[in-house]
């Protein structure tokens, strides 16, 4: 059975897409030049049951995109949570903004615009209860590292993309060679349990000790 059919079979046998996300879906596929950053219905649930699975009040993100990821997870939030997205690219924070002025999550959701590695100093250590990685992989060690000072003991930290279509297997340029890295390190690294799952592009689950 090809993969696109098993695909289309779990989306089917899984909670369903919210209004906002679907809105958020359409509009990149119909105007961005790489739809397929979108972090997609199966990462959204999956990110979903590991929120509500800790009771996570406090999200921490790196890479917003349009903003799917943010609105799978507010989801996951009781009224009084918080999600604080770390985003680069001007129009993507304008596109995202656009979707959740107009949501009833608009009190909880605070991007942050510049280089995610600049603001992520300016966050308290173990402030967070869970994060999501997803983005420029050259930076995604660094990422980690830093995320990890940031998330509380018994928090979660998940980082997407770490299969790479499989060229993390035979790493050849700067991107599946730092992904490598990235996974060969979290695999040792003892503060964790670590597991990564062939959910989409790869996601590695980090449970801090």
């Amino acid at each position: 059975m090809k993969n696109s059919l098993i695909d289309k079979y779990c989306i089917e046998h899984s909670e369903n897409e919210s209004t906002l996300q679907k809105k958020i879906r359409e509009y990149t596929f119909e105007h961005e030049k790489y739809p397929q950053m979108i972090s997609g219905i199966m990462v959204g649930n999956f990110l979903c049951s590991l929120i509500q699975s800790i009771n996570a009040k406090k999200i921490l993100e790196v890479g917003m995109f349009t903003g799917y990821s943010v609105a799978s997870m507010a989801r996951a939030l009781p009224s009084d949570g918080e999600i604080h997205t770390c985003e680069y690219m001007e129009e993507h924070i304008h596109t995202a903004n656009n979707f959740f002025s107009k949501s009833k999550y608009k009190d909880m959701i605070k991007i942050h615009s510049g280089l995610a590695l600049e603001t992520l100093e300016n966050f308290k250590i173990d402030s967070f209860d869970f994060a999501f990685i997803d983005a420029d992989k050259i930076n995604y060690l660094n990422y980690y590292l830093r995320c990890m000072r940031l998330v509380k003991s018994n928090g979660i930290i998940v980082l997407d993309n770490m299969l790479w279509s499989g060229e993390v297997i035979n790493p050849k340029d700067s991107d599946s060679k730092k992904l490598r890295e990235t996974g060969d390190y979290i695999q040792n690294d003892k503060r964790v349990i670590n597991m990564l799952l062939p959910i989409r592009d790869g996601l590695m689950v980090c449970i801090k000790k």
